[in-house]
């Protein structure tokens, strides 16, 4: 009988971020001899995210595993409803369920510091401030990295927190779910919360908001324990 292909990682980014922002989770899962991609996300609204996310789909062959922080959470809840997927990892991410936003789950638990810190960017679109990613978003990095961070990131629109799911992936698959204790981006709260509400396997770490750069072997691993319970599934 044929053995079935490994599966492979695919990596989705959150808001005022890129793809770039997966580089030390990636290296780790190079190392390991896993097959990852990272989608680059235009952050224009869910459905060209989710469309961004479906084309890598689309040229995968195989099972994938599904990873999603902060905004991509709410992208691979709606992306991974594609047949291929068939496990979800939250990293410090929003989880909607059916006709729910991610601007309803930030309203749910007082705003996080960091949310103070996001300004307008032109016509319809917002950035977060450097001195926010510096005290809020990565103040467990060094300032130099925290500040290209800012330098690199992605706006995005206006609009894009009030996009809604449809169905979400994470009803139908087992999923994994990372909590930064120290998050002051995202509520710690709500990602207790979500972690509950997903009966998710769950990981809690002592780390900001950018736990895949500050703590990117314990972010690797849970991922890889993901693609290791797919795989004894499909064996």
């Amino acid at each position: 009988m044929a053995q079935a292909p490994n599966p492979t990682v695919v990596l989705v980014h959150g808001a005022w971020a890129d793809a770039s922002s997966w580089r030390a989770v990636i290296a780790r899962l190079m190392r390991a001899r896993l097959n990852v991609v990272a989608v680059q996300n235009p952050t224009t609204s869910l459905a060209d995210d989710v469309a961004a996310t479906r084309r890598t789909l689309q040229a995968i062959d195989g099972p994938v595993v599904l990873v999603g922080h902060s905004w991509g959470g709410t992208v691979i809840t709606e992306a991974g409803n594609d047949p291929k997927v068939c496990a979800l990892v939250y990293v410090a991410a929003f989880a909607p369920d059916a006709g729910e936003s991610t601007g309803d789950q930030v309203g749910q638990h007082p705003p996080p510091p960091g949310l103070g810190g996001v300004v307008p960017f032109g016509d319809g679109f917002l950035k977060m401030g450097e001195a926010s990613w510096i005290a809020n978003v990565a103040q467990d990095l060094s300032e130099e990295e925290a500040r290209t961070l800012a330098v690199v990131q992605t706006p995005l629109a206006l609009t894009t927190f009030n996009d809604r799911i449809g169905h979400p992936a994470w009803r139908d698959r087992p999923n994994w779910y990372v909590v930064s204790s120290q998050d002051r981006a995202v509520s710690v709260d709500l990602q207790r919360a979500l972690a509950t509400r997903l009966q998710a396997r769950t990981t809690e770490l002592l780390a900001s908001h950018m736990s895949l750069l500050s703590m990117p072997d314990a972010v690797a691993e849970v991922i890889a324990q993901a693609v290791a319970a797919v795989s004894s599934q499909d064996a």
